[in-house]
């Protein structure tokens, strides 16, 4: 399926969701920036533009595998980013890697310690992830690195552009989806801080629910 071919209100549903976990932070140079292990090798190119531009001296690239990554990155997520950043410039030792993480909160302590060992205590964090998972990773690192400052960035590409580049419009969609089921659940386990749910987004997700996309709900 196309995002062309999804029903008028889905779309906007869809829309509303991946506007609502843009965090719309504006770049700013921070002590390190965090990449985060996924399925979706552009946290490893926007963070490499961003070292480039100056952004950060050091990344630490985070995260194991999943059963969705295993196949695309058989090494495990945070080896692949390493060596794709390499390819595109940035020098191997301005990189670190953390390889255990399984979910977001193990990403941030675990690289807070992976840090640590290197002797960098970092004042200022930017968290780069896939564009939807910018609230959940800023709820997260408040709730367990509250000390620090945090800047969310993302490739900023739109919805369209960002399906093409994944091939795969229904595991966006159910991605969306699931991601902004946690940031209520997560809150209410005390993995993260609340944040702010407004009606209309709360409904969006609740009609793509109904719709049938459930497969990345826990």
């Amino acid at each position: 399926m196309e995002t062309s071919e999804l029903a008028q209100d889905l779309r906007a549903d869809v829309e509303t969701l991946w506007a609502y976990h843009d965090m719309g932070h504006r770049p700013r140079r921070c002590d390190v920036g965090i990449g985060l292990g996924s399925h979706d090798l552009g946290v490893a190119i926007h963070a490499a533009e961003l070292y480039q531009q100056g952004m950060f001296p050091h990344i630490a690239f985070t995260g194991a595998n999943a059963p969705t990554t295993i196949e695309r990155f058989p090494r495990g997520e945070a080896v692949h980013y390493r060596e794709h950043a390499i390819s595109l410039g940035v020098p191997a030792e301005a990189i670190l890697i953390e390889t255990e993480a399984t979910n977001t909160s193990q990403n941030l302590t675990n690289s807070r310690q992976v840090l640590a060992d290197a002797g960098i205590q970092p004042a200022s964090v930017m968290l780069i992830s896939r564009p939807y998972q910018q609230r959940r990773a800023y709820a997260t690192c408040r709730k367990v690195w509250p000390e620090v400052d945090v800047v969310c960035s993302a490739r900023p590409l739109s919805l369209d552009e960002y399906i093409a580049s994944i091939g795969d419009v229904n595991r966006v969609i159910n991605m969306l989806v699931g991601d902004t089921q946690r940031i209520t659940e997560y809150a209410r386990r005390g993995f993260a801080i609340e944040q702010d749910v407004p009606e209309h987004v709360h409904a969006a997700y609740q009609r793509l629910v109904d719709a049938g996309f459930t497969s990345r709900l826990i």
